[in-house]
């Protein structure tokens, strides 16, 4: 995966085009988003709506940085990285403070998903790091 300086970082540009797109769903339609994930469509009033909006601002804004920084293979792919994660882990704690009022469902993907993210980016900034040690050492 070590990439030259200046080439993109295949991985960093994939995780953040979805983590990206994955912000805009919750920012252009909630409700939707929030059905995806395993929530209740019911239980989406003006509350959880501006929660699962601030929750798309966070994700589009840490997946285009991931994003742009993979395109640019400028060695900082390994903080956006650590920024996903720490997203992530945010929504782990939470669902796990509301496991028992989640539907098997939300549980699932939820805090699946965020145990999943966590690793993903954990994984990917050490490997981002790697790269660039290598690419420090052979310049």
């Amino acid at each position: 995966m070590p990439t030259a300086p200046g080439r993109p970082n295949r991985t960093a540009v994939v995780v953040g085009a979805l983590r990206l797109a994955s912000g805009v769903s919750f920012l252009v339609a909630p409700e939707a988003a929030n059905r995806l994930w395993g929530g209740d469509p019911d239980d989406v009033g003006p509350t959880a709506s501006l929660l699962l909006r601030s929750m798309g601002y966070r994700d589009a804004l840490v997946g285009g940085l991931l994003l742009r920084s993979g395109l640019r293979g400028d060695g900082s792919e390994a903080g956006w990285f650590l920024a996903s994660a720490g997203a992530d882990l945010a929504d782990l704690v939470g669902g796990i403070a509301n496991h028992d009022r989640m539907s098997e469902q939300a549980r699932k993907k939820g805090i699946g998903g965020a145990a999943v993210g966590i690793a993903v980016g954990v994984l990917g900034a050490a490997a981002a790091q790697r790269a660039d040690g290598l690419r420090r050492a052979s310049a």
